[in-house]
């Protein structure tokens, strides 16, 4: 008899969950882009909810994939790569060529019918990720599509990491994402627990979350698959056993249960209830369904497949997949067939008993060689690898992992290929050959790779775990060359993923790399253009660390970062291409380090060079290295227009290429930083703040923050510049590996602690930086931060207008040592180009205002440093250099001198956008009664203050008590308290510090 052959096609209950999927595809394919994710436990009806939605969709418009059970076991990309291949079937070949026009061999990664894989570099997830996204936009085009990932709790890593990028990066309207999870399966350590929170504050992201029906839903649900009505004791009784989960009302509806309730009894466990149904069913049929599950675990199984591992005749076989379709416990697809729910599948197949169980397994892993068609390329290994292990056949579940972790490599999912390398080296002691089976690759190699792929995921504990491991095993001076080249491989790893970690490490792995690794072999000018590069990056410490230390040693023998990018230049065989890539990057390198040392004749052609070579090798992560390196350097010797070409050429040719994804952060900081030294703070906002909200936390991030803490200072938005330099980020400011990351981050917190007024910070954290980094051996961000430094000394200790005399005596004699640290520094800085030789100038103007010098002195310095950023296109440095020129001529008696700079201040100033500047520029002609514009008058006091008000007002901000601001102007503290409360009244703030800050807001600060 069918089991549920009554099951209605009647769609119960859901309306208001319909109206939110509708609403939001209206608002996803009109407006802009979302998603949608769908959560609830099992059974609740996820899918129904979703195939009821999308069957009102326009034909052609639905594209869907799964996530596999197998996702654990190597399987990545499992729902992307169905719904590519339906994109493929439904709107051909052009499709995918309008998305990459640069070739599609990153789109073969994922569907190998499309052509030959490109050569394999980092940046290749990348490009694929792009690609994938321009193809979504470019089906989207003339209507919108929907598409549909279903079970996204066995999503693998790398699935996840494309749908983080593509909820991040859909800008344009068109793409509506609905993804389904079960809510029940996701236990504290479930990659998804903890992915999800981020997904939902991205935006155009809903959540969904579907709970069980209601009585009367239950009611009418059950009523639709009887055929008639329930009585209310059958309702009553249906919706406690069931608790309302639409997959248990179908198991339990067609179950007769008389009116006193004595009905059949029902097993509590829901495996139990869905599997009660099944005992009606015939011994052939039953057996059918039990070798289907087996088949089934990457969501269908095929008729061929079913076929071949059922063994029973073809008639024999068709009556009982007719059985089993008819009561609807499987459903056809087009070439093979579907458990009704998962649930139903896992408990099938949690029923075989173990000889049955491994036997299958062991049939379907060997009929995937016999009927290899019968399964896509995609999948094989990775379903083998599964058959293998649940038959304990272990020499061949090793061989099928190994081949898993190869195809996870190919497709650039390093999680899924750490995961199965990872599996290989838990068989590796069971399988007597397993060598032979991994392409004669020793135990160590095999580590070695792992932690590569530990690398690449970003699981850079877990490499250095790995790699200590394998170097334990491996003799210290080796056994030859092939064992000294693995143990530099595995050096040079531990030393990639160390230099990512606070810790350090890096430098000191990567030189024994060098001395371990024979010349002769590949890999090694690979070597050399890596630690060129990281040597020219790392920061350098005061301390001796390992990292130190290695560095004193590798310079004592001549290795200095110049000279290992020429090394790799002269040692790069022409026939390896690897040699080739590792020598124009080198190029890159060694170009930097000439136009650092301001010879930028000699610099700037060998990173062209390396451009072209990019370019012509379709390398666009070493084109994109290269254009930001020249930019940044012509960007600090003051050539900020080219920089700024340079940048904008090379993006422009990757967007059309495909390729924009490889500049996301890196090249458009580099923008942002030209604009904002160039005075366009609101344009360097423009370009930082969506990379900051469409992307995920990473090693660059530390860049665009700085720039937007940097550019949001200067306007005066003090809420987002300490939302990008953070409390955590000034915590971890001085913990980073490289120089130029922990430069950015400091400046980034002195720029905003200056501008709120937190001078005692300021000089804290300068004091700190200087005392433990040699910041003297990376002139190039270390200008502006001895300027900045040096501002924070003056105003700590140099009198005039809103100094307090009686500042606390600590804070006077840190600012004292700070600024003798930072002459220091500047004194053994060259100064190479227009814009580090104007840097010199204002440093050399604050510490001479902050060491007393003579108002005629303190104006000539101010005088030189004004005429030093006129040569330079950096307004704003030009305008704040004119505004303490400006006080320093007040100080000198030239009137008509101060008049003339600070309107010159104040007119940049509000070109710019930078308010405190401006404000402050104000505050000062007010006082010299000097009006800003032609035959007007001098501006007013802002909030309505006094004459009188205003001097208080500047001794207020800058921390003054009520006897200390009496002693400055010579009045009784009683008025000096009447005066502050005037203030806070029209200033509308509660207590001095809000005072304080919207005074400094304001310009008198």
């Amino acid at each position: 008899m069918p089991l549920l052959a009554d099951i209605s096609t009647v769609f119960v209950g859901r309306e208001p969950e319909l109206r939110l999927l509708r609403d939001h595809a209206a608002r996803c394919h009109g407006e802009a882009s979302g998603m949608v994710l769908v959560g609830g436990d099992a059974g609740v009806g996820k899918s129904r909810l979703v195939g009821e939605f999308v069957s009102a969709l326009p034909p052609g418009t639905v594209f869907t994939g799964g996530c596999l059970q197998l996702g654990v076991d190597g399987l990545s990309y499992a729902p992307f790569t169905a719904v590519l291949r339906q994109l493929l079937r439904e709107r051909g070949r052009a499709a995918f060529e309008a998305a990459a026009p640069g070739g599609l061999g990153e789109f073969a990664r994922l569907l190998p019918e499309l052509g030959d894989v490109p050569v394999q570099r980092p940046e290749n997830r990348g490009i694929l990720f792009e690609q994938v996204l321009r193809l979504l936009d470019r089906a989207a085009e003339g209507g919108g599509v929907t598409v549909v990932l279903e079970d996204l709790h066995w999503s693998d890593h790398a699935t996840r990491d494309l749908l983080v990028f593509l909820v991040r990066n859909l800008d344009l309207p068109g793409v509506q994402i609905i993804a389904t999870y079960r809510s029940d399966d996701l236990h504290r350590s479930h990659p998804l627990r903890r992915l999800l929170p981020e997904l939902q504050r991205a935006p155009g992201v809903e959540p969904l979350r579907l709970g069980p029906l209601s009585r009367a839903e239950v009611g009418a649900q059950a009523a639709a698959i009887r055929g008639s009505a329930l009585t209310p004791h059958e309702t009553d009784e249906l919706y406690r056993r069931t608790e309302g989960v639409p997959l248990f009302v179908e198991a339990l509806a067609s179950a007769a249960v008389d009116r006193s309730g004595e009905g059949p009894e029902v097993p509590d466990q829901f495996r139990d209830l869905l599997l009660e149904p099944l005992h009606r069913l015939d011994a052939t049929a039953l057996s059918v369904l039990r070798v289907a599950s087996v088949g089934a675990v990457s969501g269908l199984v095929e008729h061929e497949m079913l076929h071949h591992a059922a063994g029973l005749p073809e008639r024999e076989l068709e009556a009982a997949l007719h059985t089993l379709v008819d009561s609807n416990v499987l459903r056809a697809d087009r070439t093979g067939y579907r458990f009704r729910h998962a649930l139903l599948r896992d408990a099938v197949h949690e029923e075989i008993l173990p000889g049955p169980h491994a036997r299958l397994h062991m049939r379907f892993a060997q009929l995937i060689d016999e009927y290899p068609d019968s399964v896509p390329s995609d999948r094989r290994a990775a379903e083998q690898a599964h058959h293998y292990n649940a038959a304990q056949e272990l020499p061949s579940a090793l061989q099928a992992s190994w081949w898993a972790a190869v195809r996870a490599g190919d497709t650039l999912a390093y999680g899924e290929e750490l995961a199965m390398l990872e599996r290989v080296l838990a068989l590796w002691d069971r399988v007597p050959d397993a060598r032979e089976r991994v392409q004669g690759r020793s135990w160590a190699e095999v580590v070695g790779l792992a932690a590569g792929a530990a690398v690449e995921a970003g699981r850079h504990r877990r490499a250095v775990e790995l790699a200590d491991e394998a170097l334990a095993s491996l003799p210290e001076d080796g056994d030859g060359d092939a064992t000294r080249a693995v143990r530099a491989q595995l050096l040079r790893r531990r030393g990639m993923a160390r230099s990512q970690e606070a810790r350090g490490g890096g430098i000191a792995d990567l030189t024994r790399a060098l001395e371990l690794h024979p010349p002769h072999m590949p890999g090694y000018a690979l070597l050399l253009s890596i630690l060129a590069r990281e040597t020219a990056l790392h920061r350098i410490d005061r301390e001796e660390g390992p990292d130190r230390v290695r560095l004193r040693e590798l310079e004592r023998a001549g290795w200095t970062s110049r000279g290992l990018a020429e090394k790799a230049l002269a040692l790069a065989d022409p026939s390896r291409s690897c040699d080739m890539s590792a020598a124009a990057d080198a190029r890159i390198t060694l170009g930097g380090l000439h136009m650092q040392a301001g010879d930028l004749e000699r610099g700037r052609p060998l990173i062209e060079a390396g451009i072209r070579h990019g370019a012509a090798t379709s390398d666009p992560s070493l084109e994109a290295r290269g254009a930001g390196n020249l930019a940044h350097f012509l960007r600090e010797l003051g050539h900020h227009t080219e920089g700024l070409a340079v940048l904008e050429e090379s993006l422009a040719r990757h967007e059309a290429m495909g390729w924009a994804s490889v500049h996301k952060t890196f090249n458009h900081q580099n923008r942002a930083e030209i604009h904002f030294e160039l005075g366009n703070l609101a344009e360097a906002r423009r370009i930082v703040e969506p990379i900051l909200r469409n992307s995920s936390a990473n090693t660059h991030h530390t860049y665009i923050d700085a720039v937007l803490a940097r550019a949001a200072a200067a306007q005066g938005d003090l809420a987002a510049a300490r939302r990008a330099a953070s409390a955590a980020e000034r915590e971890r400011a001085l913990t980073g590996s490289r120089m130029n990351i922990v430069q950015l981050a400091v400046l980034a917190q002195l720029e905003t602690d200056l501008v709120e007024g937190s001078v005692g910070a300021a000089l804290s954290l300068s004091e700190s930086a200087l005392d433990r980094m040699a910041l003297e051996a990376a002139h190039g961000y270390t200008w502006p931060l001895a300027d900045v430094m040096s501002e924070a000394v003056r105003r700590a200790t140099a009198p005039g207008p809103g100094s307090v005399t009686g500042r606390p005596a600590e804070t006077v004699a840190l600012a004292r040592r700070v600024g003798a640290l930072v002459a220091g520094v500047v004194s053994s800085m060259p100064s190479h180009g227009t814009a580090q030789e104007a840097y010199r100038e204002s440093v050399r103007a604050r510490l001479g205002e902050a060491d007393g010098a003579e108002p005629g002195e303190v104006l000539e310095r101010w005088s030189s440093a004004v005429a030093a950023w006129e040569a330079t296109p950096m307004r704003l440095h030009l305008a704040a250099a004119r505004l303490r020129a400006a006080g320093a001529a007040v100080a000198a008696g030239d009137r008509p001198r101060a008049a003339c700079l600070v309107r010159g201040a104040h007119g940049a100033a509000e070109a710019c956008g930078a308010v405190p500047l401006a404000n402050a520029s104000a505050d000062l002609a007010r006082r010299m009664g000097v009006a800003l514009g032609d035959g007007g008058a001098p501006p007013a006091a802002p909030s309505g203050l006094t004459a009188r008000e205003s001097e208080v007002a500047r001794l207020l901000a800058a921390g003054g008590t009520n006897a200390q601001i009496a002693g400055e102007l010579f009045i009784s503290a009683k008025t000096a308290s009447v005066h502050v409360s005037n203030i806070l009244a029209k200033l509308g703030v509660p207590n001095r510090t809000a005072a304080g800050a919207r005074l400094r807001e304001l310009g008198l600060g």
